[in-house]
């Protein structure tokens, strides 16, 4: 009997999972999108042009706007940006399905503006489901290369051991191969804060700066990221590993990263608002570097680049500027 399986979102990366699960003969896969009309194009292009362009979808995924019948499937993967999630789950929740014996596997990074919470937090609170129900998925992985079969990794975590491992088995035999670990907190804050600072590397492309710097930005980013882990008493150890160090250094030095894309525009001058009108894929980095600076003033945490970073896209600070007032912090020991 073939495992159903539902993802909630038809961005590339939701996009992708459904192609990529779709190769496995014992799997049946639905793709949901709210949008009537995105799904009429999707199926009459076989392609999902705005979001995942030149990539076919196989005929083998169901795509539909019905939420009820994406939610008829037992495992239901969430892929929507962070702050479009909640109202995604009032509407899960007010169709009134049953929800407890279903996983819910999220594949979103970022941190939520209003409530400052991660996606798994929110995924609780609107559902109101058992922390072991979800699971969490993240790591370098860019959509448009695993799409293409492009071999990579990423960790699945969750507070089920049984859960996680059940998701890896999933996963088993695609280009995509996942280590399973527990830590759920320090992958989600890992995969978020990665993104601000790929912000910060793709300003540096933009200003015309070289590999020195965007080393520099990735060795002093990772060491905020450790110090945000520590003041909120998260784990640093998923820092260093596939969803930390790993996933930092491919939004920071991919030309794919939509983050560091909004970074380089931003370098060359361009306005926050004119960038983002220009983009139909979201850059979750924007949003959470004001939840992630928000943070860092209640815990009074030290973030020099962060604070840069959220100056520029929402205060208007020149980046010229923001690097001089980097380079020339007091001097101190690493």
């Amino acid at each position: 009997m073939k495992e159903k399986i539902s993802i909630l979102g038809a961005g590339s990366w939701g996009t992708t999972l459904a192609i990529i699960l779709s190769r496995k003969s014992n799997l049946e896969i639905t793709l949901w999108s709210p949008f009537e009309k995105e799904v009429k194009k999707i199926i009459k292009n076989q392609e999902n042009k705005d979001f995942l362009p030149s990539v076919k979808i196989p005929f083998n995924i169901s795509i539909t706007s019905d939420l009820k019948t994406a939610l008829s499937r037992h495992i239901i993967i969430i892929a929507v940006p962070v702050e479009y999630l909640r109202a995604v789950l009032k509407k899960i929740s007010n169709t009134k399905v049953k929800l407890k014996d279903k996983i819910f596997i999220s594949v979103m990074k970022g941190i939520e503006i209003k409530s400052l919470k991660r996606p798994s937090e929110i995924i609780k609170q609107e559902l109101n489901i058992n922390l072991k129900q979800i699971v969490v998925l993240s790591g370098p992985t860019i959509a448009k290369e695993i799409a293409k079969d492009i071999p990579a990794v990423a960790t699945v975590a969750s507070r089920s051991h049984a859960n996680a491992k059940k998701i890896q088995e999933l996963f088993k035999e695609t280009n995509l191969r996942l280590y399973t670990n527990s830590d759920v907190a320090g992958i989600e804050t890992a995969g978020a804060l990665k993104n601000v600072i790929a912000i910060a590397c793709g300003i540096s492309d933009g200003l015309g700066f070289g590999t020195n710097t965007k080393s520099a930005l990735i060795c002093r980013g990772l060491k905020e990221m450790m110090r945000f882990a520590r003041a909120l008493k998260i784990n640093e150890k998923a820092f260093l590993g596939i969803s930390g160090i790993g996933d930092l250094c491919t939004t920071c030095f991919s030309v794919l990263s939509r983050n560091r894309y909004v970074g380089e525009k931003i370098g060359k001058g361009a306005k926050i608002s004119s960038i983002l009108e220009n983009m139909k894929m979201v850059a979750e980095g924007v949003t959470t570097v004001k939840s992630v600076y928000n943070l860092s003033v209640k815990y009074k945490i030290d973030m020099p680049i962060t604070k840069e970073i959220y100056c520029m896209l929402y205060k208007n600070k020149a980046p010229v500027q923001a690097v001089k007032d980097l380079m020339n912090r007091p001097l101190k020991v690493e």
